[in-house]
């Protein structure tokens, strides 16, 4: 079921589509979004074949869309909307919070988790209407920023904060910040090499096969002995660096 409401909102308002396959979510988010004002709802749908012919039709700047619908999902909306030449921005909004590394694969705005509050998705709306403002601008084609779990919501970590990424199994722990005091690090589900085919090469190297660092964190290259190096960090700690990849942290010295 979809439907389509009319509204004079001015050239300002994002018009909005709203998919969500149950109905109390989705008048929920409608009343939400009736005390934002840089937003209009333009339709509503409850699933994901409905969502896209409503977006066909009313080509609306900003799609809320739930991620687990019936045959077709949250993603697979997203990956039919990027092969369009003018797409609608994408705020996911979701009771799952283990699918945000999809999601901005898809280019989404944000990731809200359910249940949703008007100062969360206003701050998701701010972001959705940055990005309209950029428009035009090239982006870059490295990731420039993460979405991690934290207590009840996902929190955006700019790349260019991450020091260092260790490898925990299926996740890596990001460290962001230095210091005692400022140092934080947050479990991400992402394999090691996964996420460095996606960093800027420029940034960040690979030291080891469970470590890789931003290039400007190391302060300086040490010989143990017997082939063996560490790199050195600001915060005085050694990281050894694996056979694999000690020539390429050479080349980064010159060496």
């Amino acid at each position: 079921m979809a439907t389509e409401k009319t509204t004079d909102a001015d050239d300002t308002s994002l018009r909005t589509l709203i998919v969500d396959d149950e109905p109390l979510a989705v008048e929920r988010m409608q009343v939400i979004c009736a005390s934002l004002e840089t937003i209009a709802v333009v339709g509503t749908a409850n699933d994901g074949a409905a969502a896209l012919r409503l977006i066909e039709a009313l080509s609306p700047d900003l799609v809320l869309l739930d991620m687990t619908m019936p045959e077709l999902d949250g993603l697979s909306v997203a990956r039919a909307l990027s092969k369009m030449d003018v797409k609608p921005a994408i705020i996911f909004v979701t009771a799952h919070d283990s699918f945000a590394v999809e999601a901005f694969d898809c280019d989404a705005v944000d990731y809200v988790l359910k249940p949703v509050t008007p100062e969360r998705l206003k701050r998701a709306i701010e972001r959705a209407i940055d990005r309209r403002s950029s428009a035009g601008t090239k982006e870059s084609e490295w990731l420039g920023e993460l979405w991690v779990p934290h207590r009840s919501e996902l929190i955006r970590i700019e790349v260019a904060q991450v020091s260092r990424i260790d490898a925990e199994r299926d996740y890596v722990r990001l460290h962001v910040g230095a210091g005692e005091e400022g140092g934080r690090s947050y479990l991400l589900l992402q394999t090691i090499a996964g996420l460095e085919k996606r960093l800027d090469p420029g940034e960040f190297i690979r030291i080891h096969r469970s470590t890789i660092l931003r290039r400007d964190a190391i302060r300086g290259l040490r010989h143990d002995g017997l082939g063996v190096w560490s790199a050195e960090l600001e915060d005085g700690e050694a990281l050894r660096i694996g056979r694999t990849y000690l020539s390429k942290v050479k080349a980064m010295a010159g060496r």
